[in-house]
């Protein structure tokens, strides 16, 4: 697309996903399903942005997190030079729950920005966070395969992903322990104490390399319809 005028970003996290999963994780997946988007619908794929909002996981060594308000300042830096060069549609495809809420407030102050600095698009600027994991068919897909196993961190369904991205990952996978229920998420310290390997209510070893491929084609049909969407809304 020689005159689009959207731009695909994709967001991530650094850090860990128990025993098994690879660090970047978050991040591994977003780009994939980024990249695959970008080749369906030929609208530009940004460097990916490797760290995110993962202050509860830093009672885990690995973990490489982004305070809150730096987040949303990345963000908002980061949105806010793509509408400088015209971009109208930002498309965040992101692979990490705790990047939502600073990303939306990311958007709200960039709308602000772009005003204030006159951006001569700024009328018809918008953002857009598009959660992969979240898509309602990547989300069923998951509960068929492996029901409350799924969890809500170090889930299969990520983990199958990354098996799919990076085939020296499946040498790690091992029958885990009952991991600790899902529960709520407070701070790091807490975290760790709660969910003493890093997993929240999932177990890994479910995942495969198969699964991931089809995790991947059916997280970029969704996202690629979402994104043909975004394109058009006025």
């Amino acid at each position: 697309m020689k005159h689009c005028k959207g731009i695909i970003l994709p967001i991530g996290s650094t850090e860990q996903h128990g025993p098994t999963g690879a660090i970047g994780t978050d991040a591994l997946t977003a780009e994939a399903v980024a990249l695959e988007v970008g080749c369906r619908t030929g609208v530009l794929v940004a460097p990916t942005q490797a760290f995110g909002m993962a202050e509860h996981h830093l009672a885990f060594p690995g973990t490489m997190s982004l305070q809150p308000a730096t987040l949303i300042a990345l963000i908002h830096d980061l949105v806010l030079s793509l509408a400088g060069h015209g971009f109208e549609r930002i498309f965040l495809i992101n692979g990490h729950g705790g990047n939502i809420a600073t990303a939306k407030a990311a958007f709200m102050q960039a709308y602000a920005s772009a005003e204030t600095r006159k951006l001569p698009i700024a009328s018809k600027f918008q953002c857009k966070i598009a959660n992969w994991f979240m898509a309602s068919q990547v989300f069923s897909y998951a509960r068929e395969l492996y029901g409350d196993m799924e969890g809500q961190h170090a889930t299969p369904s990520e983990i199958a992903l990354t098996l799919h991205l990076e085939s020296s990952l499946k040498t790690k996978q091992r029958p885990l322990p009952e991991p600790a229920p899902v529960g709520p998420i407070h701070g790091a310290k807490d975290f760790r104490r709660r969910y003493p390997d890093g997993r929240m209510g999932s177990d890994p070893f479910l995942a495969t390399s198969e699964h991931g491929e089809l995790f991947l084609e059916k997280a970029a049909a969704a996202l690629t319809e979402d994104l043909t969407n975004f394109l058009k809304e006025s």
